[in-house]
Formats: structure tokens, C-alpha cells, sequence
């Protein structure tokens, strides 16, 4: 499979490298204080089995948390490059100027798994699927519509790349 092309503002790269600082941190702190954000990335396979819960928590929850913190590491990766491109170039550029984030194919499940537990964090922390969400609200809104975006346009990218000979742009 050939690598995706993804083309960002400056500053969304920016933006996004400060989510997964803070996507890091809500993992670092799972183990001791787990909280709704947290659950949604561990799911609960026995919700009706409180003993088997814990035991599969107990078996699987750092095993998760660690490929998380990884998958992290992995979109970051070409998100520094990206980034030091743009620094390369010169210090001051536009922050809407558009630079190109290559993601290898073998890379696209860590970007995958990584925006999605990005919105399902911020989804906890919105209130999404409850009677109590006012996603116009609240100004996170803004980014967990852009996080989808982009979600939107990677899985569209993983769906074309298959078998084609050059780098899938979006």
C-alpha cells in the first residue's frame, strides 16, 4: 500500500500536536484515575459482570493504554516532520499555510485509532449522547467536528490506497 498525503494548515499540525500531549497525559493518569474519557477507550466487554470486568481490565487495560500511547507516538511522528519542514522553510510563515503530512499505509490504523480515541475523550468531556450535551456551546465543539474531518478523510484515504501505485492525496 502506498502512503496518504494529507495536506494541514500549520497550525491545525500545531493544534494537534497539543491534543496528543494532553491525549498522553489523560493515558498516563488512566492507571491511577480513570474517568469517563478513559472508559470510553477501555470499553467494558461484561457490562453485566462486575467480576470479569475487572478481571479483563485488570489482563488487558495497560496492554491498551501502552498501544494507545504508541499509536500516539506514531502519528506524531510525521506530524514533526511535517512540523520541521515548515520550520525549515523559515520561522514566521503563515499559520494557514498548507503543508503536506505524509502517513505511511502501515501507519494509517495509528492515526485511525488515534483521532478516534481523541474524540471519544472529548466526546466524554462534552457530554456528547447525553441530555446534557449543548455541543454549540461549548467552544471544544469546534475541534471534535474537526477531529471528525479529518477521521472522515483518513478512512475515505484507507479505503482508496489499496492497490494503487502512487501516494493517495486527499
Amino acid at each position: 500500500m502506498n502512503p496518504v498525503v494529507l495536506p494541514f494548515a500549520v497550525i491545525e499540525i500545531r493544534h494537534l500536536l497539543e491534543l496528543l500531549d494532553e491525549l498522553v497525559a489523560v493515558l498516563e493518569d488512566a492507571q491511577d484515575t480513570p474517568d469517563a474519557g478513559t472508559a470510553a477507550l477501555t470499553p467494558d466487554p461484561y457490562p453485566d459482570d462486575e467480576q470479569a470486568s475487572a478481571a479483563f481490565r485488570e489482563a488487558t487495560g495497560s496492554a491498551i493504554l501502552e498501544r494507545r500511547v504508541n499509536d500516539v507516538g506514531v502519528v506524531r511522528a510525521a506530524l514533526t516532520h511535517a512540523e520541521g519542514a515548515v520550520a525549515h522553510i523559515g520561522a514566521g510563515k503563515e499559520p494557514l499555510r498548507s503543508q503536506d503530512v505524509v502517513i505511511a499505509a502501515t501507519d494509517l490504523d495509528a492515526w485511525l485509532r488515534t483521532l478516534t480515541a481523541l474524540r471519544l475523550v472529548l466526546a466524554s468531556r462534552l457530554g456528547v449522547g447525553t441530555a446534557e450535551h449543548e455541543h454549540q456551546d461549548d467552544p471544544r465543539s469546534d475541534v471534535y467536528d474537526w477531529l471528525g474531518y479529518r477521521l472522515d478523510q483518513l478512512v475515505r484515504a484507507a479505503d482508496a490506497c489499496d492497490g494503487l501505485d502512487q501516494p493517495t492525496w486527499i
